[in-house]
């Protein structure tokens, strides 16, 4: 997978607004989407092909209560 240089990053909109457990993503690159901490925004990065990411976002919004 490619290096996340020119990410556009947005928090999630799920994270508290208190500035705490604050996830953000980056979907505007080719073939990968990036996510990170918040809070330590020059810290690593997980990176994973959009299908799969796709998957986890459908999988936690049928598993949410």
């Amino acid at each position: 997978m490619s290096d996340l240089a020119g990410a556009v990053w947005r928090k999630s909109t799920r994270s508290g607004g208190s500035g705490g457990n604050c996830v953000e993503i980056a979907d505007n690159l080719p073939g990968i989407v990036g996510v990170r901490d918040s809070k330590d925004q020059a810290g690593p990065a997980l990176r994973f092909a959009p299908e799969a990411w796709s998957a986890f976002v459908s999988a936690v919004k049928q598993h949410r209560r």
